[in-house]
């Protein structure tokens, strides 16, 4: 994302990375947030960057929705929703925490049941790169609007992997991070909040203020000001960075780069299935467009196996979270790597550690599976 060559383009300046850049001019930086809202299709929501990685702007959703004392309804997917449920708890909410079977999607028939008790807010993660799959979001937004609950959605790994239109999913609350699916820097996430949202925040008056963790500050010092001053201090590499990624996705369009993620997905699960392994989510809609999961056979170390995919053939495999099968490892399609070549090699990769390590599998059928899906 930070090579020179990216950022030579028809709207960002050439200049070479390691020096100083030129300041990035307001005008463009209120301009990088419409952008963001017109590719979720955001027509009620503000959108505004938040000058740090996307856990800064969970956390200060957390810990002002928190502040006016809310009774939250926290799923817990990941670690992720874990610590959501601690900034939430910090700021002041009371939070009652619905866990799914570790690694796996929420039941929306859990999630109804839960909420019928009544509660202020509902959060949740829509797509989970640490274990593969994806959250039903519009079946639970539309439990949360049935029972006018506060939706706040963390979409930091699914923007751009998987279908997200705010004007038809109508998340109150939704934390944004460029740097997967679109491709962009690490260090600026972004918000989208509507009316309903805003109020979320701002219930009880104990938020934090003049603070990083101040969603509220943004809205006084930028949304509702002639946006002359950037707030904060971003660093401008990272603008011009997230700008140049903007033009690429552009440029694709945000229907194409979810499909083609969309697509690097069922490839590598039409791959792993031909391997002769088993992919970890049965149910190819709620599996990631991000990262593809699957079991290395019993008997078989995955240490090893991810160590000879990593060392061996420069695959990017992974494992999951802890307290998720120690079986489980996860194949990345992100951003470039959506793609034929990278989701081939992948395939082939694990295969072949897989066949190192002792097990049995089928590489040139996970081949031929990849090359049929992208026929």
């Amino acid at each position: 994302m930070t090579h020179g060559r990216t950022l030579m383009n028809t709207s960002s300046p050439a200049w070479p990375v390691p020096l100083d850049p030129p300041v990035f001019p307001a005008e463009r930086y209120d301009r990088l947030a419409d952008r963001i809202g017109a590719l979720l299709r955001a027509d009620d929501h503000d959108v505004a960057l938040v000058p740090g990685e996307a856990v800064v702007a969970l956390e200060a959703v957390a810990r002002e929705v928190g502040g006016s004392g809310a009774r939250v309804l926290n799923v817990v997917t990941s670690v992720y929703g874990r610590y959501f449920g601690d900034w939430l708890r910090a700021g002041g909410a009371s939070v009652v925490e619905l866990e799914a079977v570790p690694g796996r999607p929420i039941e929306v028939s859990a999630v109804a049941e839960s909420l019928s008790a009544g509660f202020d807010a509902i959060a949740f993660v829509h797509g989970e790169a640490a274990s593969g799959i994806v959250n039903p979001i519009r079946e639970i937004l539309r439990e949360a609007r049935a029972t006018g609950t506060v939706s706040i959605v963390d979409a930091v790994a699914s923007v751009g992997a998987e279908p997200l239109d705010l004007s038809a999913d109508a998340a109150d609350i939704l934390v944004i991070g460029p740097q997967k699916a679109l491709g962009g820097p690490a260090a600026l996430s972004a918000v989208a909040v509507n009316p309903r949202g805003w109020a979320s925040l701002a219930r009880g008056g104990r938020a934090p203020r003049f603070s990083s963790l101040s969603l509220l500050d943004l809205r006084r010092d930028w949304l509702d000001t002639d946006r002359t001053i950037v707030p904060g201090t971003p660093h401008a590499h990272d603008l011009w960075a997230l700008e140049a990624a903007l033009d690429r996705v552009e440029g694709e369009g945000i229907d194409a780069i979810v499909a083609r993620h969309r697509r690097a997905a069922r490839a590598t699960r039409a791959g792993i299935v031909a391997l002769g392994l088993s992919p970890w989510v049965d149910d190819e809609t709620l599996a990631s467009g991000l990262v593809t999961g699957a079991l290395v056979p019993d008997g078989i170390s995955r240490g090893v196996v991810v160590d000879l995919a990593q060392l061996r053939f420069g695959a990017a495999i992974g494992v999951a979270a802890p307290d998720v099968d120690g079986r489980l490892v996860r194949l990345s399609h992100i951003g470039p790597r959506a793609g034929f070549a990278p989701v081939l090699a992948g395939v082939v990769a694990l295969g072949s550690a897989v066949a190192d390590a002792g097990g049995v599998a089928d590489i040139g059928a996970g081949a031929q599976a990849v090359a049929e899906a992208y026929r």
